[in-house]
């Protein structure tokens, strides 16, 4: 267990249980203060190695994940990992991708499908999700099975 990221931190998206996980942009300089204890990046092709623990989706920019299984799949484990964990999710701009994993990713925190893209909205970046399909996808997303 780590201690949670600082609430007040830039990209850190406070879930509605409480639980705390930061959004970024990897094309930005990484933030000061501490770093991630487990990573989701959302790219179109592989990243560069990180010193922790993170899990490549392959989500090509302004499109939705290439295998919606996977992304069910480690979208839930990145939520359970904020349980104890710093997690961080993040693609090359931080808005687009990013903002629709963290709207996943409160879904799995409780909030309503269809009010996931605005609550991100309100609390991590008011340009967050940025297509009509990233919306429809997080409308129609699910917890893996």
């Amino acid at each position: 267990m780590t201690d949670p990221w600082p609430v007040d931190a830039p990209g850190v998206l406070w879930l509605p249980s409480g639980r705390l996980v930061r959004g970024r942009a990897l094309r930005r300089p990484l933030p000061e203060g501490p770093v991630p204890a487990f990573a989701v990046h959302l790219l179109g092709r592989q990243p560069p190695e990180t010193p922790w623990p993170s899990v490549w989706l392959r989500w090509p920019d302004f499109r939705l994940p290439a295998d919606r299984d996977e992304a069910r799949t480690v979208l839930a484990e990145a939520w359970e990992q904020t349980a104890g964990e710093r997690v961080e999710v993040a693609c090359g701009g931080g808005r687009g991708r990013t903002g629709t994993a963290l709207a996943c990713l409160a879904v799995l925190d409780g909030v309503p499908p269809d009010e996931a893209v605005a609550y991100v909205r309100r609390h991590y970046d008011r340009h967050a999700v940025e297509t009509p399909w990233q919306r429809r996808y997080v409308r129609r997303f699910t917890p893996a099975s």
